[in-house]
This record gives C-alpha cells, sequence and structure tokens, in this order.
C-alpha cells in the first residue's frame, strides 16, 4: 500500500521514518531544500514538490501540516481520497471535510516516537476505516481507539504533548545529578536507563505502587518526594495537560 505524507516537518518525517520498511511512502512539500534534505536521510521515500493542484484520487493521505496552513493547503487539493488521515490538532472532523474529498475520513494524533517506532497514537472518524487506522499506525508503535473527537483532544494534550513534558522531567533529573556531583555523560545515561526500565515496569504496575514500593519510612524517596510536592509538581504536570487540551479545543474554533 502507498502512503502519501503532505508536509515536510519533522512529525511528517518522524511517521515516514516510522513506515517506510512496511509501505510505499511518499512526502509531498512545499519547501524543496528541506525535501531534498529528507531525501538524503530517508532514501527509501518518495519526494515530490507540491504542484499548484495535487491530485489525491484514491490516495491514502496523511494529511501532516500545521492547523493554521489547512485552508491554504487544501485549496491546492482536488479528487477525492480513499482516506484521509489528519494529525492536525484541534481541528475537528467537521472542518476537514469542508475543506478536503474524501471517502473516508479518521483523526488520529501520533507522537514524535514515531521514529522509532514507539509513539502511542490515538485515532477516532469513520468507522468504516478503523481497522486499517489501527493497523496502519500500529507499525509506528501503540495504537488506542477513542469514541470521540473530544477525548481525541485530551489524549493528544496527554500522548501528543507528553514527549515534551517528560524531556523537563529527564532534563531536570539530569540536572540535579549534576548540581549533586555527578559527571554530565554518567548523569546522561542514567535517566535513559531509568526511563526504560520504568516503561516496562508501567506495562504491569500503577504508577501509585511504583512510587510505593520505592519510598521507605524517612528514607531518601521521602525526601525528594517532600520536595517535589512543595514544589507543586503534580499540580503543574495536572495543570500543562489541561492548558494543551483547551489550546487543542482553541484551534478547533478557529
Amino acid at each position: 500500500m502507498k502512503l502519501t505524507l503532505i508536509g515536510n516537518g519533522f512529525m511528517a518525517q518522524a511517521l515516514a521514518r516510522g513506515l517506510v520498511n512496511n509501505f510505499e511512502v511518499e512526502i509531498i512539500g512545499r519547501d524543496e531544500k528541506k525535501l531534498n534534505e529528507i531525501k538524503t536521510r530517508i532514501s527509501e521515500v518518495e519526494v515530490k514538490v507540491m504542484k499548484d493542484m495535487e491530485d489525491i484520487t484514491d490516495k491514502n493521505i496523511i494529511f501532516c501540516v500545521k492547523p493554521y496552513a489547512l485552508q491554504s493547503v487544501a485549496a491546492r487539493l482536488e479528487g477525492k481520497a480513499n482516506v484521509l488521515f489528519s494529525i492536525l490538532a484541534g481541528t475537528t472532523l467537521d472542518n476537514l471535510k469542508k475543506q478536503i474529498k474524501s471517502k473516508f475520513y479518521i483523526r488520529t494524533m501520533p507522537n514524535v516516537a514515531a521514529s522509532v517506532c514507539g509513539s502511542t497514537t490515538t485515532v477516532t472518524g469513520d468507522k468504516e476505516a478503523k481497522n486499517l487506522a489501527l493497523e496502519l499506525f500500529s507499525y509506528v508503535g501503540k495504537t488506542v481507539w477513542v469514541n470521540t473527537e473530544k477525548q481525541l483532544d485530551v489524549a493528544t494534550a496527554l500522548a501528543g504533548s507528553g514527549p515534551a513534558f517528560l524531556s523537563l522531567v529527564a532534563e531536570s533529573l539530569s540536572d540535579g545529578a549534576v548540581k549533586a556531583g555527578l559527571e554530565r555523560s554518567i548523569s546522561n545515561e542514567l535517566v535513559k536507563g531509568l526511563f526504560s526500565g520504568y516503561a516496562k515496569l508501567l506495562e504491569t504496575t500503577h504508577p501509585a505502587l511504583i512510587k510505593d514500593s520505592v519510598m521507605s519510612p524517612g528514607g531518601t524517596t521521602a525526601a525528594g518526594m517532600g520536595k517535589l510536592e512543595e514544589g507543586a509538581v503534580r499540580d503543574a504536570m495536572i495543570k500543562a495537560v489541561e492548558a494543551a487540551n483547551d489550546k487543542a479545543n482553541e484551534i478547533g474554533q478557529k
């Protein structure tokens, strides 16, 4: 099966890296220089500069432009796609249907880990294309079907924006170890192992139980947890997800 990715940004490239081993992949974009750079890095993909009018008839399209560019790019698409997979945050199915013709419409939100086949991708839309969507995005990681677009927006805030939030946590942990006297190279290596091992624990154990298993009375972990609660880290994380969800809703109303 051939997949046509429209857009040449970071997420389009991440998806291409994850999908190219199992599908024929082409990327259509407006930046010729960036397209040539992508071809150099991912030699298996086809790249093409978008024409004034691009025929998408019967193609399986993964729409990867920024939400603000929807109208300008859609104006250059003609014909009727087979399935339109949109990764545009906050952009509703109704809005997509007004802009681009397709037999079926799917909204999906992979994350940047798609490039290493480790994305957690949420999916919703026309149930006729559900199985295809779940199969397709399973090649870049784990897929989860949600029943409403509202749920997808919340999932976008968590799984889509989450890598950035976790990056802040990872960087902060490494900085803390360096401040305490550990070399940066060792600190970074420990953080990588920490995240890798923790991901495996999460497969079978609730986060609260993991925390309780580490935090002994009057111990080092308890001392550290006290500082995290003092700094309202838990509240900040909750508010970060809420703010990302609110932003998705704001984008969808434009």
